[in-house]
């Protein structure tokens, strides 16, 4: 080998091969087409939460009698006039709260100006509180006016377990209204939950606080697109730069990673 062969063979120049180039084009246009879509996704995500913001800011209206759109009333503050059907609770699967397990209740409200019935969550219950003669001191009875924040029940996830065909004393995985007004033999339901705002209601003794006496507004609405974007970005980059550094070969190699006899003087 001369002189020139032998400074050549320590040089390495990007050479890279077809199929390499190819891979790498896809694996890219893949990384960052889904990061681009979860930018997309976070400006969607954060004009919604704003959007919710704005209507939860709002005063409260009272709920229309038909409700053509569930979705257009989401979140929004609404007062319901009419009376409980105490003796028709359903109890639906709720978070441990203050380090007890139990149950979110929810009881059908006839409406005052003979628009049906809406489910009303009236809150949290411990699980020792299942019974209804258990909870019969927080009844509200009569006429009354409540305040609360319009909910839009959703189908269980892919991972989620459904309601089956409970019966009235069932308790319930998710709030399907119309399913649990059948369960009651009852009609006319409305399809959102009203969830009753704090301070309402009686309240049950010995329990804990703010038990049936509403539910804190809550969106539940998570938030990690920057972060999925970032990674996805990140791929792209490491992707990248892998292509970069292993398609960079010796100078006196072809393409193919053999060696080029014109560069190593045979």
């Amino acid at each position: 080998m001369n002189a020139v062969a032998a400074g050549l063979a320590e040089r390495r120049r990007f050479r890279p091969s077809l199929a390499a180039t190819l891979i790498t084009l896809f694996g890219l246009a893949l990384t960052i087409g889904l990061g681009t879509w979860q930018i997309e996704r976070l400006n969607w995500k954060e004009e919604l939460i704003a959007r919710i913001g704005r209507r939860m800011a709002e005063p409260p209206t009272p709920l229309p009698s038909r409700i053509d759109d569930p979705a257009m009333w989401e979140f929004r503050a609404v007062t319901l006039a009419g009376r409980f059907l105490n003796d028709k609770d359903l109890l639906l699967i709720a978070r441990p709260q203050q380090g007890q397990v139990g149950y979110e209740v929810l009881t059908p409200f006839q409406r005052a100006d003979g628009a049906g019935l809406v489910l009303v969550n009236r809150g949290f219950v411990p699980m020792e509180r299942r019974a209804p003669e258990t909870r019969k001191a927080a009844w509200v009875e009569g006429e009354t006016t409540i305040a609360g924040v319009v909910r839009v029940p959703q189908p269980p996830g892919l991972f989620q377990p459904g309601n089956g065909t409970p019966a009235a004393g069932s308790v319930w995985m998710h709030a399907d209204p119309p399913a649990m007004a059948a369960a009651l033999s009852l009609g006319g339901v409305a399809p959102v939950v009203v969830e009753m705002l704090p301070g309402q209601g009686k309240g049950l003794p010995g329990a804990p606080s703010g038990t049936l006496a509403g539910i804190t507004p809550r969106v539940e609405l998570p938030n990690n697109h920057l972060q999925y974007a970032l990674t996805w970005y990140g791929l792209a980059a490491t992707l990248a730069g892998i292509y970069v550094l292993s398609q960079r070969k010796r100078a006196d190699t072809g393409t193919d990673g053999r060696p080029d006899d014109r560069l190593s003087g045979a």
